[in-house]
């Protein structure tokens, strides 16, 4: 039985809990043994007490020890360990690996997804990406990662803070646009609820076309009437310079500004 540990409480660790807590439900060699936790009630409702610990000095030995914990913490926790030579990893998209204490041994577990406390996800199809020191320690990453998940990819650091840009991308500030978007039709009294069938329908073509093959609007189209009587109509100074400066980017392409 491989014996797992979670370091963390936040809403990384807390799915991971749930992760794991179902793959052992389903009858895996992967056993969840203990959670630290600052705070043990912000971890209390998903499993016993008794697994439940607020001093490292109390940490059980485990085959992988996982810091699910804000990117600046990271490194103070790892120094904090007080045990050396175990697997010790991270589940950031931009911190690199060699942030870790050199008490033991490195490596990454990056579930890359947006996680919400109370927002229930399928951590079957979310990619999780491995990165170790030696071949042995993948094979261990990547048995326990495959538990939980039917995506696993091998990804260097470098990679890793490409990846986690592009998420920023694809994922924060396309959040954001959806509340700048809100924000125009609450201005207007009209119903955000009318762009949800447009914003599903644009997510979902995404999984079928390349993005260049998907952009459609007036800034593709390079109709500039259209765009000048939306930037004159934007009365929110900011909303206005991120209208200017998307379809700037969209009509560009890629190319120098």
């Amino acid at each position: 039985m491989t014996k797992v540990i979670i370091i963390g409480s936040g809403n990384v660790a807390q799915h991971l809990i749930v992760a794991f807590q179902n793959s052992q439900n389903s009858g895996t060699e992967i056993e969840l043994i203990q959670v630290f936790s600052r705070q043990k009630e912000s971890v209390s409702h998903l499993l016993d007490l008794d697994k439940i610990t607020d001093d490292f000095d109390t940490l059980l030995e485990a085959d992988l020890y996982i810091i699910a914990v804000s990117d600046d913490a990271i490194a103070d926790v790892s120094s904090q360990l007080p045990f050396k030579n175990r697997l010790v990893v991270h589940t950031s998209g931009s911190i690199p690996l060699d942030s870790l204490n050199e008490n033991n041994r490195k490596g990454v577990f990056y579930p890359l997804q947006t996680f919400t406390k109370n927002k229930d996800v399928d951590f079957r199809i979310i990619p999780i990406c491995l990165e170790s020191e030696n071949a042995t320690d993948f094979q261990l990453l990547e048995k326990v990662a495959k538990t939980i998940s039917d995506k696993v990819f091998v990804i260097n650091s470098e990679q890793r803070k490409a990846l986690h840009v592009a998420a920023v991308f694809v994922n924060n500030f396309v959040n954001h646009l959806y509340q700048i978007g809100q924000e125009i039709c609450q201005e207007h009294q009209v119903p955000f609820e009318i762009l949800k069938p447009l914003i599903s329908e644009t997510a979902q073509k995404v999984m079928i076309l390349s993005p260049e093959d998907a952009q459609t609007g007036p800034a593709e189209r390079n109709d500039t009437n259209t765009i000048e009587a939306h930037e004159a109509f934007l009365s929110n100074e900011n909303h206005a310079t991120i209208y200017k400066t998307l379809t700037q980017s969209i009509q560009h392409n890629g190319k120098k500004l």
